[in-house]
């Protein structure tokens, strides 16, 4: 194959993109593209529905400084967390944003091209991504109002000039859709007059002008960078709000998607085995657009897990998970769920409109409240403002049911986490879930962000006391999610493309069978989301009786025809899970 094809591939996106600019200028800007991404001479590589990741695959997400420790730079830390930690359970890290910033802790970039100082250098990225799968962010919608290129663009000056989007106060704007209640324009002086700057997310965080080439040929740059940089799974933050078009939501639209395709093609043509993962915090249908035909995100988050979980086992019962479960699609070959259940924001809401009743949604926002959550509102077209997001760890938000806290919160945390592992996708762990951290009201206070209650900075003397001290709950929190990730990576069934099915228990037992690519292996994976005891019978997982069934989790044999299970039933303790396989690994 050659170059011309792959020239033609990136014109024809381009073309789709920009359909205002002429041929012969859309055919020099696939030239510089492909000698930005140094993919001169290479081949074009024609099967991209490849899956990169089986059931070994799972990361954790951290900050570069959620682990501190004397004299040492915080990306040293995390990397010597990790080695001691985790190296034999996960395969991959996510590191939030490394970069010199502004505010939002790491989203407001100043520059895209350089590690912040007080985390580290490119050398310490470099020691993790050698060892470790790492994913970072690509900022791309916004970047901070006091960055270079924001100071050029005031001034009129390149690069910046051009590259951050305008409007008029007197278009029509009611359309556009909102995560924040802040104002959407901010009026700036420039050189050329008073302009007002689009800002989807903060007056600090000034949102891009990709329908310039200039900006998106400086985007290309930094991808390669990140590249050359170890960088193999690349977080496309924010990336739903991309493109604007006054008169419209300014959210999805067509020629977002289409820059998603091209990012895919360049990044998969310079590294064939590296990953898009699109952050859209949207909801459910919308998200799952961001898979295309199998040609824009290999990844997307899940992000109507956390809000439908949380529900179940707060609620005790799974009904809506259930039936969102049974709507869920299969991802095609090349393309995985990326599942997760806490963040570094918080729980967001909108991924469980048209999944859960307002009146769902309310009673679980004020359960929330109760254990101790905050919660961030979003502007709506008719001014009133509605919750976007709860703010709380999710250690906190598991401590009660909506009949209030009791002293089960550990058995349902992990029990949130057995449902997530087993789950069809790759699964992402939050370092705070993975080590029980509560919420943390002095950096709120601090900060006057109500996201700061889930960023809880580990002193790594303490963080050490802590997970060493058999009586606390950190120590049992880690030591048991830790266990169910070495179980996991030993399992076909839970390969991230491996068959799924909803069974069907009851409201108060949420199950689902799992079965290998090769059909080798089945796992029955059942939780009781309920503070009751609940029977479990075998006749309704239809466990065949000629073969031996085996209990991953307990570690022990399982069958209709043992006593172990009582015959011809289990009985099923608050919150515990089983995985009930044929072939234990």
């Amino acid at each position: 194959m050659s170059e011309n094809l792959l020239q033609a591939t990136i014109e024809n996106h381009l073309n789709a993109i920009y359909t205002d600019i002429a041929d012969s200028d859309i055919k020099i800007l696939s030239i510089e593209l492909i000698r930005l991404m140094g993919l001169t001479d290479k081949e074009v590589i024609e099967n991209r529905r490849i899956n990169h990741w089986d059931q070994t695959h799972s990361l954790v997400i951290a900050y570069g400084d959620s682990v501190l420790r004397k004299d040492e730079k915080p990306l040293q830390t995390l990397n010597r967390f990790l080695d001691k930690y985790l190296r034999s359970s996960i395969s991959g890290v996510h590191i939030l944003p490394f970069y010199p910033f502004t505010s939002d802790d790491g989203f407001s970039v100043l520059d895209y091209s350089s590690v912040n100082e007080s985390l580290g250098d490119w050398e310490d990225i470099n020691t993790i991504a050698n060892n470790y799968s790492l994913m970072a962010d690509l900022v791309v919608n916004h970047c901070s109002a006091r960055s270079p290129w924001f100071e050029n663009f005031i001034k009129g000056r390149d690069p910046g000039r051009g590259f951050f989007y305008t409007a008029n106060p007197a278009d029509d704007l009611s359309a556009v859709v909102r995560p924040r209640t802040n104002k959407l324009l901010r009026e700036v002086e420039t050189s050329e007059g008073t302009q007002h700057v689009w800002c989807t997310f903060s007056h600090d965080q000034v949102d891009l002008n990709f329908r310039n080439p200039e900006v998106l040929k400086q985007f290309v740059s930094i991808i390669k960078q990140y590249l050359d940089n170890g960088v193999r799974i690349f977080r496309l933050d924010a990336i739903a709000f991309l493109w604007k078009e006054i008169g419209t939501s300014c959210i999805n639209l067509e020629q977002t998607h289409e820059m998603v395709r091209l990012f895919r093609t360049l990044i998969e043509q310079a590294q064939h085995d590296a990953i898009i993962i699109t952050e859209t915090n949207i909801p459910n249908r919308e998200n799952l657009a961001y898979f295309g035909n199998a040609n824009e995100a290999h990844c997307v988050y899940n992000f109507s897990l956390p809000p439908l979980l949380v529900n179940s086992l707060v609620t005790g019962s799974c009904v809506y998970l259930k039936q969102w479960m049974m709507s869920m699609p299969p991802a095609r070959n090349g393309t995985a769920y990326f599942n997760f259940i806490a963040s570094h924001d918080g729980i967001g809401l909108r991924p469980a409109e048209g999944l859960l009743s307002d009146t769902e949604i309310n009673t679980l926002v004020e359960t929330m409240q109760d254990f101790g959550g905050h919660i961030s509102w979003r502007a709506l077209d008719n001014g009133d403002s509605k919750p976007y997001e709860i703010n709380i760890s999710l250690f906190d938000a598991l401590q009660g049911t909506v009949a209030g806290a009791d002293n089960l919160g550990i058995q349902r945390f992990v029990c949130a986490h057995a449902i997530m592992l087993a789950l069809e996708g790759i699964p992402g762990i939050y370092i705070h879930s993975l080590l029980g951290t509560r919420n943390d009201y002095q950096r709120v206070e601090n900060s006057g962000h109500n996201r700061a209650i889930n960023r809880h900075q580990w002193d790594y003397h303490d963080l050490q006391e802590a997970l060493e001290d058999q009586s606390s709950t950190h120590h049992q929190v880690y030591n048991q999610l830790k266990q169910l990730l070495k179980i996991r990576r030993r399992q076909s069934a839970f390969h991230p493309n491996a068959t799924q099915f909803t069974l069907h228990l009851g409201n108060q037992l949420f199950g689902f069978w799992r079965q290998s690519l090769d059909r080798q292996q089945s796992i029955f994976c059942i939780s009781n989301i309920s503070a009751q005891v609940q029977i479990l019978s075998l006749s309704d997982i239809n466990l065949i009786d000629n073969e031996q069934w085996h209990d991953l989790i307990a570690d022990q044999p399982c069958s209709a025809q043992t006593s172990n299970c009582n015959q011809r039933e289990i009985e099923m303790q608050p919150y515990q899970t089983v995985w009930i396989t044929n072939s234990p690994a």
